[in-house]
């Protein structure tokens, strides 16, 4: 090492305490126990499936008659090495741990009888119970499924994102389903995997979905304040430039909930009616001062 270098440390790992590690073996547990129930109590006995791996099983289970959750585990153990490698040893031995419990679920619940026998309600009943537990089962670090590890993988070979490369799979498997179960059973197949696929993210991101909000104005001070004192919002000067002009600008950067998005339009359209206001989504918001003060 030559003199004036900076040797940077590796930042450790902080363990997780007893009681965030129980959290997350239950949570686990609940994801997959759903997941377990979502696959056997409705959408497997009405010949309905799932995209990703668990499609794979289940249309692999119809063809050699073999438990549904042996497939399910064997199919993703390859997977989990690529994800130990990829992503880290704590998703790995989540998804293990998510994937052993679901594989188990599905054996014991095999002999239950479903509480259906009409496709249209196992599709959505089921597609309901198995995105909420594939939603808890991601929240805590884990996966029950390998297809989106091999996305990743792919995504760097290939001029595709791994939602495109998802999407890509999941067709493909779904439309085999038609040919294993009959035309009528893939169209339930997709309409279960859309509702899934919905649940998982309202499971993920909450239903108080935040929403982050840029305003550029010459009345900066004046929208500021008016959203601190009418929204209870906090605001965050940033100064920039603009593009054609080559002015400087400030803008107000704030994050607000989706049912105060009106209310501050309502405010910038009075002071400015030509302010240029941006909304986008966040999922997630921790730290600073999101919490809202009263107002008057």
């Amino acid at each position: 090492m030559t003199e004036g270098q900076v040797v940077l440390q590796q930042p450790r790992h902080v363990r997780l305490t007893t009681a965030k590690f129980l959290t997350r073996l239950l949570l686990l547990v609940m994801g997959a126990g759903l997941v377990s129930v979502g696959l056997e109590i409705f959408l497997v006995p009405n010949a309905i499936i799932d995209g990703g791996i668990t499609g794979i099983s289940i249309i692999t289970s119809h063809l050699t008659g073999l438990p549904l959750g042996i497939f399910l585990f064997f199919f993703n153990l390859p997977f989990l090495f690529l994800g130990y490698k990829q992503i880290g040893k704590t998703f790995a031995l989540s998804t293990l741990f998510g994937v052993a419990v679901m594989s188990i679920g599905t054996y014991l619940l095999h002999p239950v009888k479903p509480l259906t026998i009409d496709p249209l309600l196992a599709a959505v009943f089921g597609g309901v119970i198995l995105g909420v537990g594939v939603g808890l089962v991601i929240r805590v670090g884990g996966s029950l499924d390998g297809t989106e590890i091999v996305a990743i993988l792919l995504t760097k070979r290939l001029p595709f994102s791994v939602g495109e490369i998802v999407m890509c799979c999941n067709i493909f498997i779904l439309g085999s389903a038609g040919f294993v179960f009959g035309w009528d059973h893939a169209m339930y197949s997709l309409i279960a995997y859309f509702i899934a696929y919905k649940m998982i993210d309202i499971t993920i991101e909450g239903f108080n979905e935040s929403k982050a909000v840029w305003v550029i104005s010459d009345d900066f001070r004046e929208i500021g304040a008016a959203i601190m004192s009418r929204l209870g919002r906090g605001v965050t000067y940033m100064n920039g430039e603009g593009g054609f002009t080559g002015g400087a600008k400030t803008v107000i950067f704030c994050v607000i909930t989706r049912i105060e998005e009106a209310k501050l339009k309502t405010i910038v359209g009075e002071i400015d009616k030509n302010a240029f206001v941006a909304v986008g989504n966040i999922h997630d918001v921790r730290g600073g001062r999101f919490k809202k003060k009263d107002i008057h």
